[in-house]
């Protein structure tokens, strides 16, 4: 069995809730129902009582917390007196602001001690290459030329827009719909590959917004900016953080893509490429 069922496991004996102890671990529910069920397969015995309620813990699961919680533990003191030692350092990696939290959760969640840094595309694309940087969260495409590269996250992109606007009373939205609207974008210096790639595909589609309007580069300004007249944001529905705006899906909609970007001579590349398994898993 492996350490990261163990510490799955132990999640849902001590929440006894699957989506509770999927939203503490920072992956999908039905990832985690699936690593359970692995790790039963692999014991040969349920671990776990499906009820509407919860999940109840069996015999096997009250004899099988214990050990479970001693190993988990000793791992976990065994990486602190590491990292105490001065020996290992922790991984320096960034994130493009935007990027989905639970991609964020989960990369916590499986690289363990991380030196998480809030930056744009562009500036990490500088920094990898000098060694300022482990890896980069970026969202694609970007000038990835000569770092490895793989896309750990999809998701569609669709409208959002202020909840008193006439449009978030639709179900959907197609590209005609957003004739004679502004759209509000970011600076082109944060993710230039994305900026052009996102508004080639708009023409492309048939609409040219009325007017871009260039937001501010923190989600939360940014979507105060939607309450301000006929303005739209082409953005994933992970932004529909509150009741102020509102996310429709847009017809033949362009995806956003996260990756991890790394430099392949990197010391921990192995590591790295496994790691990106694993984000593809729990995105």
């Amino acid at each position: 069995m492996e350490l990261r069922q163990l510490r799955y496991f132990r999640a849902v004996a001590e929440r006894r809730h699957l989506t509770r102890a999927a939203e503490e671990l920072g992956i999908r529910a039905t990832s985690l129902s699936q690593q359970i069920i692995a790790l039963e397969n692999e014991l040969g015995t349920a671990l776990f009582s499906r009820t509407p309620g919860g999940m109840i813990p069996t015999a096997a699961a009250d004899a099988l917390l214990p050990h479970a919680c001693r190993a988990l533990d000793a791992v976990s003191a065994g990486e602190q007196a590491v990292r105490l030692s001065g020996a290992v350092r922790p991984w320096r990696i960034g994130v493009t602001p935007g990027a989905s939290a639970q991609v964020v959760a989960a990369l916590r969640n499986a690289a363990g001690a991380l030196d998480v840094r809030d930056l744009p595309v562009s500036e990490q694309l500088r920094m990898l290459p000098r060694g300022e940087l482990d890896a980069a969260l970026i969202v694609l495409p970007a000038d990835t030329g000569g770092l490895r590269v793989r896309t750990v996250s999809e998701a569609p992109l669709g409208v959002l827009v202020s909840a008193t606007h006439p449009l978030a009373a639709r179900a959907s939205i197609g590209w005609t719909d957003l004739d004679g609207l502004d759209l509000l974008w970011f600076d082109r210096e944060l993710a230039p590959g994305y900026h052009d790639a996102m508004l080639d595909t708009f023409r492309r589609a048939g609409w040219r917004p009325r007017r871009i309007r260039r937001g501010p580069p923190r989600r939360g300004p940014f979507l105060a900016e939607l309450a301000d007249g006929d303005v739209v944001a082409i953005r994933p529905r992970w932004d529909e953080t509150s009741g102020a705006v509102v996310w429709r899906e847009l017809a033949d909609a362009p995806r956003l893509c996260h990756a991890l970007a790394w430099d392949p001579a990197h010391r921990d590349a192995g590591r790295l490429a496994d790691l990106t398994v694993h984000l593809a898993d729990e995105a």
